[in-house]
């Protein structure tokens, strides 16, 4: 079974054409919804999540003009994102969680660059986007 990384659908409607993609931290999936039952400490690198051309619209709005999240609305089975082989299943051999610390670090450190330089002309509004909510995400599970 594959269980890695491909593209999926939005994330909002289902619309199989994407045309924009945002890349998280793996601390994000608890917040999308129907994300229960996903350990997100099992995930291996970012999560990635789609938009289609007309919700990326409403996404960039409420992320920019309102100073909202989107992600309660983004479905997690639509989220794009590798697992750490269960080979505690198929061998009885226990494996370390994977170490979320660099590419936390990382993520943090662009999104705070990006925010920090927003009038520089190669600053996209999707990088806002995505700076904007990597942001929330540290901030909404702080404690975690």
């Amino acid at each position: 079974m594959y269980t890695g990384k491909t593209e999926k659908a939005c994330c909002l409607c289902g619309n199989p054409d994407t045309a924009t993609r945002l890349d998280l931290p793996p601390r994000a999936v608890p917040l999308l919804k129907h994300a229960d039952p996903i350990a997100w400490q099992d995930i291996v690198g970012e999560v990635s999540i789609y938009f289609c051309d007309s919700d990326w619209e409403t996404v960039r709005d409420l992320v920019l003009e309102t100073g909202m999240s989107p992600l309660s609305r983004c479905n997690a089975a639509r989220a794009s994102f590798d697992l750490r082989e269960d080979f505690e299943a198929l061998l009885n051999d226990i494996r370390d969680e994977p170490d979320h610390t660099e590419i936390e670090a990382e993520m943090r450190a662009e999104a705070a660059e990006t925010l920090a330089n927003r009038d520089d002309p190669y600053v996209e509004e999707r990088d806002l986007v995505e700076a904007r909510v990597i942001e929330w995400v540290f901030e909404d599970t702080s404690d975690e």
